[in-house]
């Protein structure tokens, strides 16, 4: 599942909401990272759905470079109680709830690689809706994009169709420039 953002729009440094299946969310995930690949953009993956280890391997298997792929992992640490952190290729936080140090890895990703082409994706905001409510998500998110816009970059949330309440809905595309259904 490639094309999903077109090279101008990432140009513009617009932030996206893509909507995916819930099959389709894995394969959309590693079709944004492939195109943001092909297109010359390194990527910041904020990941609260896969683990780091996992993602890189899907990656590679699909031929994407990872030499320009770095992550914020929330899974991990919280799945098996403890991970290193790997300077300027990821960096673990504690659990999904965390948004606090999830905001700090994003802030530290961004700031190692700020001389580059780069783009981040979060996938997925529906995986947060297990940890903590619409409420603390949608200041997470508008607090993301505001970072994004300040620092011209451009970023993708990826959420399940049909997966977020109405009012979060709503609030989240009221922070992006464009929302993407591929469902």
């Amino acid at each position: 599942m490639t094309g999903i953002v077109r090279p101008e729009d990432l140009l513009a440094k617009q932030i996206f909401l893509i909507l995916a299946a819930p099959g389709n969310i894995r394969e959309c995930n590693i079709g944004i990272i492939k195109d943001l690949s092909t297109q010359g953009y390194h990527s910041v993956v904020i990941t609260t759905n896969f683990p780091y280890t996992i993602l890189k391997k899907l990656y590679g298997e699909s031929g994407i470079d990872l030499s320009g792929v770095y992550f914020v992992d929330a899974v991990t640490h919280h799945t098996i109680g403890s991970a290193e952190n790997i300077p300027g290729i990821v960096r673990y936080v504690n659990n999904p709830a965390n948004l606090t140090g999830m905001g700090i890895g994003v802030t530290e990703m961004l700031n190692e690689h700020k001389d580059e082409k780069i783009c981040i994706l979060f996938d997925s905001i529906s995986t947060l809706l297990v940890y903590l409510p619409s409420t603390d998500i949608s200041k997470f998110i508008h607090f993301v994009t505001n970072k994004l816009r300040l620092m011209d970059i451009s970023g993708v949330f990826l959420a399940v169709e049909k997966g977020l309440d109405p009012m979060l809905m709503t609030q989240l595309t009221t922070f992006v420039d464009k929302v993407v259904d591929t469902g």
